[in-house]
């Protein structure tokens, strides 16, 4: 599923830029892609992530995610990415999965 916005994380990203950009970006679509290479920018995109779920919660929305493999273009290389499909989703949806 291609959510049509991707951003892609470097070790060097700043986890609470990155964030707004995805919170910005959820306020607005279903979902996002955030991609990212080695094992830095992957902890920067999951702190990422965490960091979106406080910024989503006064529009009553949260944040999941679901990890997968993608093979990535780096110059004339390809490399093996992280790909975190990032779906927002009501803060009542949340509550109301938890109880079944």
């Amino acid at each position: 599923m291609n959510s049509g916005v991707t951003l892609k994380v470097s070790a060097k990203s700043n986890p609470n830029a990155v964030a707004g950009a995805l919170a910005a970006a959820l306020r607005e679509r279903d979902s996002v892609e955030l991609q990212a290479v080695g094992a830095g920018a992957i902890n920067q995109s999951i702190k990422a992530v965490a960091i979106a779920r406080s910024y989503l919660k006064g529009a009553q929305l949260d944040a999941v995610c679901a990890p997968s493999f993608v093979v990535v273009a780096i110059g004339e290389s390809e490399r093996t990415a992280i790909s975190l499909l990032v779906q927002r989703r009501k803060l009542e949806e949340k509550a109301a999965n938890l109880e079944h």
